[in-house]
């Protein structure tokens, strides 16, 4: 929205994602400079079935506290880039053919709002450091503090979960939702991972992101099969607890009940590399 006497007016995002990088597992999200020194009306259109939503309790209030006035529209049951999904489903293409309209709404929404003398803030953003290629797919070594948050959970067949009283286990903790594709890729590792080692000695958790039990059964049923347990994170809290800014994302627990490996994004679960990494966990 762009007014000749008042420079720009407002500012449009979809699914935004302010992160400077995604965070390795257990490290806070830092958001790009610039996020809390905006002071332009900004209208959000968020698609719930994508991490970022997850993040708006830290995106809206950096925006705020350079002097924006934030208002975000829930697009319920979409995926990110819904507007031009090769597998749309009905509800996606129905949401993008009303994208014009919406984004036509959002225009009229900052155009009503106050502006008053917005003067830009000046400020000095230091050079980034530019990560060379990609963070690597691996289990690896966790860094942040080895304490886990808590995690009780009941799971999809009624039983109710405690990592604390999992100790004696080593426990795998993996965050996941059905409509994320790098979940459902490695699902099937991660089944014969579980299926590598005795119930007593080594368990999967499969923590879901809020999606309905009625979502989870069919996808069960219809796309990949498990016998570990899945847990439900109705609210998202338990994700929020464990900094959780990507999906998948795993954190391996020892027995002790400390975070001892972790990684965010899919890998093969059961190659030999992991197993071994898995086995030496057992025999500490």
């Amino acid at each position: 929205n762009h007014r000749d006497d008042a420079g720009l007016g407002g500012v449009i995002f979809n699914s935004p994602n302010l992160l400077q990088e995604t965070p390795d597992p257990g490290q806070r999200g830092l958001l790009m400079p610039v996020a809390t020194h905006s002071n332009l009306p900004i209208v959000i259109l968020q698609p719930q079935k994508t991490p970022a939503y997850w993040q708006l309790d830290q995106t809206v209030p950096a925006l705020e506290q350079g002097g924006s006035d934030v208002f975000v529209w829930l697009l319920r049951d979409v995926r990110a880039r819904f507007h031009y999904r090769p597998d749309a489903n009905a509800r996606e293409q129905q949401l993008a053919q009303m994208l014009p309209h919406r984004i036509k709404e959002a225009v009229t929404l900052l155009q009503s709002v106050n502006h008053g003398n917005r003067v830009p803030e000046q400020i000095t953003i230091p050079e980034a450091k530019v990560r060379e290629g990609k963070k690597d797919r691996e289990l690896q070594n966790y860094q942040g503090d080895p304490r886990p948050p808590p995690l009780e959970l009941t799971s999809l067949t009624g039983l109710h979960y405690s990592l604390a009283q999992l100790k004696g286990r080593v426990v795998l903790v993996n965050f996941w939702a059905t409509w994320c594709p790098p979940c459902v890729h490695e699902m099937p590792s991660l089944q014969a991972l579980s299926r590598t080692f005795k119930p007593e000695q080594f368990l999967v958790l499969g923590v879901n992101m809020a999606e309905s039990e009625a979502d989870i059964h069919l996808f069960l049923k219809q796309k990949v099969a498990v016998d570990f347990p899945i847990l439900l994170d109705r609210d998202g809290a338990a994700l929020k607890r464990w900094q959780v800014y990507a999906f998948p994302t795993s954190y391996v627990v020892d027995k002790a009940g400390n975070i001892r490996l972790a990684l965010f994004g899919s890998i093969q679960w059961d190659t030999p590399e992991v197993i071994g990494k898995i086995n030496a966990l057992l025999q500490e």
